[in-house]
């Protein structure tokens, strides 16, 4: 059986915080605020496989009120999330992520971050998609006040 799962995150860009996104440190003058790294396109894809085996989502398993989460590496919770989808007997198909954020250009590092998901996930890299457009300068992230991300995520029964 396969079943689907979207995920979405949102967070503020601050100044005096790193800009992790897929595992990425990416140069730029401001950072995501959050209680972990704050990387958005990591925890939207979470919410998506946690969604698809209908297993909560990221705030249940990872909660930004126990410390044991402050500043850990979203990779380190994407990990725990395939774990928790193999505990329960399926398999990631395949992700598709677009982020949503007027800067920095994120091309360079877009065959980073897959690979990142990748090894995280044991999938193999050409089942992991990444794309990413502006607001057309409308709203927060038009501003430059913060970024999003939105995720979809195939998995199956082992």
């Amino acid at each position: 059986m396969q079943r689907i799962g979207f995920g979405y995150d949102v967070h503020r860009l601050v100044e005096g915080r790193k800009l992790i996104i897929g595992g990425v440190d990416i140069p730029f003058s401001k950072g995501a605020l959050g209680h972990s790294d704050a990387d958005v396109l990591l925890h939207a894809i979470c919410d998506a496989l946690l969604g698809a085996a209908a297993l909560g989502d990221i705030g249940k398993h990872f909660p930004d009120t126990d410390q044991r989460f402050k500043n850990v590496s979203s990779i380190e919770l994407l990990k725990h999330t395939n774990r928790l989808l193999v505990q329960h007997g399926y398999s990631i198909v395949n992700i598709d992520s677009t982020l949503l954020l007027e800067k920095p250009k994120i091309l360079p590092f877009v065959e980073q971050m897959k690979t990142n998901i990748s090894q995280a996930i044991n999938v193999d890299v050409n089942y992991i998609s990444i794309k990413a457009t502006t607001n057309e300068l409308m709203g927060f992230i038009g501003s430059g006040e913060g970024i999003a991300a939105y995720a979809i995520a195939l998995i199956q029964s082992m």
